[in-house]
């Protein structure tokens, strides 16, 4: 079965046609990064006006790297939450007429699921159930993937996600956007135990996330050394911050799969290109005998092939939707399919 996605939750448009949940025959990207880049983040606005002029070339160049026509898929997938309204509704409409005009099915993807549904393109092996650890700019959560649409949530973000902290002490460190690549970059050349910083820990909910105290805790170091005209160094404050996520990520994930008796995680998301987050997991699985799937540096932030490979999954699920689909800024998981189950029905 070949699906044709179309992902446009942030600031990529993005779609990509893949076979049976795991080939990916094309995989096209238009980022707008680099006009996002002089306001120091993502303009919503700007980015659903971007859309608009870049939807119809990606899906295009899709199919034409595919060597298909829009006639020989056979579904269209498409983000339909979460992200920022307006970029979602550009990527659902489109898909939506797309689907209308042909008469193909219409599959909506969560965004989060999509992420974990990466690995699958890269790692034929891999199969429910194991224990995703899914981190992003929006989101940073633990669940355990019991099936391809069934996630039931362990632990969660309650305010920053890992990669708003990591971007939001980049634009304080001035480093420009996007921040975390640069305080990755600058991490490699810095002591990671140079400054002290706090791990706040969640009282009753061990596997829970906050890095709202850590991100504000950077940005008055950084304050007060301005006012006192004392001297930080970046790229050692960039490998502490890193170290401080990195860790707070890899405790919580391996004491989950411990309670929880996995033998397996599934590490996805932009901050899943992070190279202290990769290798301290990885050296933890490696420790406690926990197979570490991940996917590659392409594969972490935001595109269209994982989409169209959890697409694939919920297709088989019986999940798809009519013209009624609807882009929603944000959605919860839930232990049961998180997309439209059955025509027209939601939840």
């Amino acid at each position: 079965m070949r699906i044709l996605a179309i992902e446009s939750s942030c600031d990529e448009t993005a779609a990509a046609v893949v076979e049976d949940g795991r080939c990916v025959l094309s995989n096209v990207i238009a980022s707008q990064a680099e006009e996002h880049k002089q306001y120091g983040g993502v303009v919503p606005e700007l980015a659903s006006r971007r859309h608009c002029e870049n939807i119809l070339y990606v899906v295009e160049e899709a199919l034409r790297q595919a060597d298909m026509t829009l006639d020989e898929v056979d579904a269209i997938g498409v983000t339909f939450a979460p992200g920022l309204i307006g970029a979602l509704l550009v990527g659902v409409s489109f898909a939506k007429g797309l689907a209308l005009a042909t008469g193909k099915p219409l599959i909506p993807v969560h965004h989060t699921e999509g992420h974990a549904a990466a690995n699958y393109l890269l790692h034929p092996e891999l199969k429910p159930p194991y224990l995703a650890l899914i981190v992003s700019g929006g989101h940073t959560r633990i669940a355990a993937v019991t099936d391809y649409t069934v996630f039931e949530t362990i632990g969660r973000t309650r305010d920053d996600a890992a990669g708003e902290c990591f971007d939001k002490c980049a634009r304080a460190m001035s480093f420009p956007y996007p921040g975390g690549l640069h305080v990755d970059r600058a991490a490699q050349q810095g002591n990671p135990c140079a400054y002290t910083l706090p791990r706040p820990k969640m009282e009753g909910s061990p596997y829970d996330f906050s890095f709202s105290g850590l991100k504000t805790a950077v940005i008055n170091m950084l304050h007060h050394a301005e006012q006192v005209h004392e001297e930080i160094d970046r790229n050692d404050l960039a490998a502490s911050l890193q170290e401080n996520i990195a860790s707070v990520l890899t405790e919580k994930a391996i004491a989950a799969a411990k309670e929880y008796g996995y033998k397996t995680i599934a590490l996805s998301g932009g901050v899943s290109a992070n190279s202290g987050v990769r290798q301290k997991l990885l050296q933890a699985c490696e420790k406690e005998g926990i197979t570490l799937y991940m996917p590659t540096i392409e594969l972490c932030g935001d595109n269209a092939a994982m989409i169209a490979s959890q697409a694939y999954y919920n297709y088989l699920a019986g999940i798809t939707a009519d013209e009624s689909l609807n882009a929603m800024a944000s959605k919860e998981l839930h232990g049961e399919s998180v997309a439209f189950v059955g025509k027209g029905s939601s939840d």
